[in-house]
């Protein structure tokens, strides 16, 4: 499959180009400030949004719960806020470098959680089964589509990482649905929520002055993982992610201010829409052509989408991520399971 170029689309552009050390405020806007904090991952780095609240500061997003992370936040407190406290926490998702230390900060300032409802409950429930996550369901979930019995043993065991990662929550929150309107300080924001990243994924979008914070839904140079989870083995996340990039075409203005959750804020959301739309086609035409050779397991097509060395981290996040995209193709009919060996396998289905 051959999917059109856009010679419309203009390239994107970025008002700070310049990467700034981290804890290191710039100002995007008036009463608006970006600044990043360490992740220890090869994505080293989540961008925290502070945004002017009457005397104090509403934030977008809080990093992970590590020390260098919390260390980066004191010095934040003390030298960029100074003093002037937190009026509420905004987390956009559920993973833990943009919730990690939303309920250390709701504690240190008797401020109230803002989020989706999926983020909370998703939280709330590992916290409540840490162990689930490492059960017999999970390990079997990876071996049935061709993963060795160790490398499940190994990928499958996530719930007390995340744990480790994400302080606990407040016991209450303040939900935010998509259409809410959200004034902060002076200004009004629109609740936008979008799919395939996380579930209910929270972005904000100020009209009047063109701004959008995106979260992880449109990101400069990457794509955002888009998984499939083993107790929705059968999901289409990269269908509700593709979906979602449509409706962001169809509702934002090309033009808008992307304040992103990772690398560089920038304008072109239109184009960058598409470049993660023909990106995950292409990998899709990936897995159809090595799929018409013989059947192949998703542990067989990982190596096609992912041609570098994987540790444990990236492979569970790899292998689910190839599953999304085998779980579209069969949703579109373009591949059907069949067993090998066992294991479950897919063979695309050819058009007369």
């Amino acid at each position: 499959m051959t999917h059109p170029a856009h010679p419309d689309r203009a390239p994107l552009t970025f008002p700070f180009p310049d990467v700034p050390p981290f804890g290191v405020p710039v100002e995007i806007a008036e009463g608006i400030l970006w600044v990043r904090f360490p992740l220890p991952f090869q994505l080293d780095h989540v961008n925290v949004y502070f945004i002017r609240d009457g005397d104090g500061w509403a934030i977008v997003d809080t990093g992970i719960n590590t020390k260098e992370s919390l260390a980066a936040w004191e010095t934040v407190l003390r030298d960029v806020l100074q003093g002037a406290p937190i009026t509420r926490v905004i987390a956009t998702h559920v993973h833990p470098d943009h919730i990690g230390l939303a309920g250390w900060l709701c504690e240190r300032f008797d401020a109230p959680l803002l989020t989706s409802l999926s983020s909370y409950a998703e939280s709330r429930l590992i916290s409540l089964a840490p162990n689930e996550t490492g059960s017999r369901q999970f390990f079997d979930f990876y071996v049935s589509h061709g993963m060795s019995a160790e490398g499940a043993g190994i990928v499958a065991i996530r719930g007390n990482d995340y744990l480790r990662l994400v302080h606990p929550l407040p016991r209450s929150f303040h939900r935010l649905v998509r259409a809410d309107v959200l004034v902060i300080g002076t200004r009004e924001f629109r609740v936008l929520t979008g799919e395939g990243h996380a579930a209910e994924q929270v972005m904000l979008y100020c009209h009047e002055e063109g701004l959008l914070f995106a979260a992880d839904q449109v990101l400069e140079r990457i794509s955002p993982n888009v998984s499939v989870s083993a107790t929705d083995p059968n999901g289409d996340p990269l269908g509700h992610f593709l979906r979602s990039l449509r409706q962001l075409r169809q509702d934002i203005p090309a033009e808008v201010l992307v304040l992103p959750g990772h690398r560089r804020p920038f304008r072109g959301l239109h184009t960058r829409a598409v470049e993660l739309e023909d990106h995950h086609e292409h990998r899709c035409d990936l897995i159809r052509e090595a799929c018409a050779q013989d059947p192949k397991t998703v542990a067989d097509l990982v190596p096609v989408l992912f041609t570098r060395q994987l540790d444990a981290h990236q492979m569970s996040f790899a292998f689910t991520e190839t599953l999304a995209h085998v779980n579209r193709l069969v949703r579109r009919s373009e591949l059907e399971p069949v067993r090998r060996d066992g294991r479950l396998a897919h063979r695309t289905v050819l058009r007369a």
